[in-house]
Formats: structure tokens, C-alpha cells, sequence
């Protein structure tokens, strides 16, 4: 009886490590997947400012051993804007396919003369983020299930907004330029826009921005239009800045989950 209480023990520290060492959330995600390719193009009034690429990876890669969806975006200014202020940004995620958390994070920036590169990689299990060409110093703590800029997007595409109020605030915990933060978006609801293509359903996101912001004119400033569908992709965005305005408009897609439905 003795030895068997003894195994039962022994089998409750392991079992309770392995579950330690596999906490990873698991979240259902009907929204994107492998090969994904969307292209916006941004106008500044009547004028083409910038292009936006972004591409979900045809294959999976493994990362802190676990498959990942690596996901690019990359934006560039065009025109006369390229030539006031010249961008040629790259970010770049890879996000876990199962908990739909970061586990690498890249950026490559060159606006004009400023130039920035970092590598940075997550750790879920210790809740730590560390930038690879830093010493063991620059180790910060983060909270569970946080995300970088690219895969908190990801993750609010796998949210059922139909379980959602309208009003609503969702916040997602994020870790970006050596700072923790939380992404907050207004839920305001289902509409109908009109774009290019056609009108489309979609659902009304509004980014919640810190009050002071020097950019933009109120704490809503930004409003999303992504698609009511099972792909929620942004199909078109608005921002009011202090001086004039911009819309982002989606331009070209393929590898969707299924077709947009314009009408």
C-alpha cells in the first residue's frame, strides 16, 4: 500500500510537470491559415502615399520547437510621398499555429536616415521576451499569453464577434520597443462600406489610442472595416490626423479562407 501511494505521488509531480511544460493556450482558428496574400494600397486625400503587403507563408516553420505560421508585412511609401519621406519597413512574425502567440519577432526599419533591426524571441513558459543581440541583461518579464504587434492582430481575427457587445473593449497584452502594453479595441458593431470592389458587410473595429497622441486627432481616430466573414480581414481603414486624413484600401488578395463577397 505504502509503494503505492508512493507511485500515485510520483506520478502526480510528473504528470503536473508535463502539463507545466505544455500550458500553451489552444485557440480555434477558422480564419487564416498557409499562402494567405493581401495587398492595400494607403492615400493621403487624393494622393497614393504607401503600399502594404501582407503574406502568411505557403509553409510552416518550427520555432522553440513548436509550428509556427511565419507572417510578413512589409510597407513602402510611393510616389511624391517617397520622395519627402522615404519607408521601407519589413516586420515579421511567427506565430504559433496551435495558441496563436508569438514565438520570434523581426523588425528591419529604414525611414529616412533612421535604421533599426532587432530579432527578438519569446519565451511563454518563463514569460520572458529577449532581443537576440542583447546581453543576458536585457531579459524583460512579460504577462501570460502576451503578443507582438503583428500576431495580436492574428488573434482578434480567431475572436466570435457575434458573442460580442456592441461597445465592447477587447484587450490584448503586447510586448513592443522594450515596453508591455495593452491593445485595446472598441467594438462598434456591423455596418455595410463601399469600396473598389464593390459594398461588403463588416464588422467596426475602433483601436483605443492613448489621450496627448500627437498624431491623431481623438482617442478614436482609427476605425477598421473587416470583412463579416469567416476570414475577418480589414477591407478598408480610416485614420484622422491633425493635419488631413488617410484610408487604407484593400487592393488585391488571394489564399483566403474563402471569397469576399462584394455586392
Amino acid at each position: 500500500m505504502k509503494k503505492f501511494l508512493i507511485g500515485i505521488g510520483i506520478l502526480s509531480v510528473l504528470s503536473t510537470g508535463f502539463i507545466a511544460l505544455n500550458a500553451y493556450r489552444r485557440v480555434p482558428n477558422n480564419s487564416f491559415g498557409p499562402g494567405e496574400h493581401i495587398e492595400y494600397r494607403v492615400h493621403y486625400g487624393f494622393l497614393n502615399a504607401a503600399e502594404a503587403i501582407v503574406d502568411v507563408s505557403p509553409t510552416l516553420y518550427k520555432v522553440n520547437d513548436r509550428p509556427c505560421y511565419r507572417v510578413n508585412v512589409d510597407g513602402r511609401t510611393v510616389g511624391a510621398f517617397d520622395l519627402v519621406t522615404r519607408v521601407r519597413d519589413t516586420w515579421r512574425s511567427y506565430i504559433d499555429t496551435s495558441a496563436i502567440l508569438p514565438q520570434k519577432f523581426y523588425t528591419n526599419l529604414q525611414e529616412n536616415s533612421y535604421r533599426k533591426e532587432e530579432n527578438i524571441t519569446f519565451n511563454h513558459e518563463a514569460n520572458t521576451v529577449k532581443a537576440e543581440e542583447r546581453t543576458e541583461k536585457d531579459v524583460f518579464n512579460v504577462p501570460d499569453n502576451v503578443h507582438d504587434l503583428i500576431s495580436g492582430y492574428y488573434f482578434l481575427r480567431t475572436i466570435d464577434f457575434n458573442k460580442i457587445s456592441s461597445g465592447q473593449v477587447i484587450e490584448v497584452p503586447a510586448f513592443y520597443d522594450d515596453t508591455v502594453y495593452n491593445m485595446k479595441v472598441r467594438y462598434r458593431g456591423k455596418d455595410v462600406v463601399k469600396t473598389k470592389q464593390g459594398k461588403i458587410n463588416v464588422i467596426k473595429l475602433n483601436p483605443v489610442l492613448p489621450p496627448g497622441n500627437a498624431m491623431f486627432k481623438q482617442e478614436e481616430s482609427i476605425r477598421i472595416f473587416v470583412s463579416d466573414d469567416t476570414n475577418k480581414v480589414p477591407v478598408k481603414v480610416e485614420v484622422d490626423l491633425w493635419i488631413g486624413s488617410m484610408v487604407m484600401d484593400l487592393k488585391r488578395n488571394e489564399g483566403l479562407k474563402q471569397p469576399l463577397k462584394f455586392y
